[in-house]
């Protein structure tokens, strides 16, 4: 058996055109969606996504804001800047890019940012609204991972999802979205007891350790929907993710590649987020 690739990138391009024509929708009523995102430091993975985060507002027609501070910024001047964008009427999503400085209390930051603009879905009371099946942003790597499956023809309804890692960002929003959609959920991590024994039960296995190479095809049962979030260097430097990719599609039924999987998704996610609130803030007005 090989396994059927789920080309991430292909199914990215395709979103952001329907996103792109919502786009000009709104436009044409006189609101164009804008994302602000805020960059403290010089950290030059997180000035990569940014980087690519304002080339996609660009190409879909959305207004983009690039607030760039210094590394040894006070938290209360960030917090100061965040409450300016909260009321700006120009901006509907407000992004500011992990991590932040030791001396920035990130938990502090992310709660500052107003529920309506929390494009990320980082924020409590979205996170509250998902668990709950309420209308929310949803995280992005989560919901693109959602998307994937959607478009792809993959049901979820029914079936034993596992989910290795219980990141706040991936792991944790993730198990519940596939809950959401009548999944049976087990999650996995560092703690968990054979670890082998759960994921060979997985219908739809997803991997969000941070380890390159972490799952085996031992530890994949025959056909089974292989999620790949990581994005890791292996010894010799080259991009690969946290399934040992080679071996794993030859067992499964179906499978994200690194790169070119879960990761085009995430910031095709974003801009989704940015059109829908500036949707909502239309119908609020």
């Amino acid at each position: 058996m090989t396994a059927q690739i789920i080309n991430g990138k292909e199914i990215a391009s395709k979103k952001r055109l329907e996103i792109a024509e919502e786009v000009e929708n709104l436009k044409s009523q006189g609101v164009t969606p804008g994302l602000a995102v805020i960059l403290v430091g010089n950290n030059h993975a997180s000035r990569t996504y940014v980087t690519s985060k304002e080339k996609a507002c660009k190409e879909l027609g959305m207004y983009s804001l690039l607030i760039e501070m210094q590394e040894e910024v006070s938290e209360e001047e960030l917090l100061a800047k965040i409450a300016e964008l909260n009321v700006a009427p120009e901006i509907h999503g407000i992004l500011v890019q992990l991590p932040l400085p030791k001396h920035i209390d990130e938990k502090k930051v992310i709660e500052s940012i107003s529920p309506l603009k929390d494009v990320d879905g980082f924020h409590p009371i979205n996170i509250g609204r998902m668990m709950t099946g309420q209308n929310a942003f949803l995280p992005c790597t989560p919901y693109g991972i959602m998307v994937l499956l959607e478009e792809t023809g993959i049901s979820i309804s029914g079936k034993h999802v596992v989910v290795v890692g219980r990141s706040n960002i991936v792991g944790k929003p993730v198990g519940q979205l596939f809950l959401n959609q009548h999944a049976t959920v087990t999650y996995c991590h560092s703690k968990t007891k054979d670890l082998m024994f759960h994921t060979k039960h997985a219908d739809i296995l997803v991997a969000a350790v941070g380890i390159p190479n972490f799952i085996k095809a031992e530890h994949v049962k025959d056909g089974a929907v292989v999620i790949d979030v990581g994005i890791n260097r292996n010894e010799s430097g080259k991009l690969c993710g946290d399934v040992a990719f080679d071996e794993v599609s030859m067992k499964a039924g179906y499978i994200t590649p690194v790169p070119k999987g879960v990761g085009p998704m995430t910031i095709t996610m974003l801009m989704y987020n940015t059109l829908k609130s500036a949707a909502e803030s239309l119908d609020l007005n």
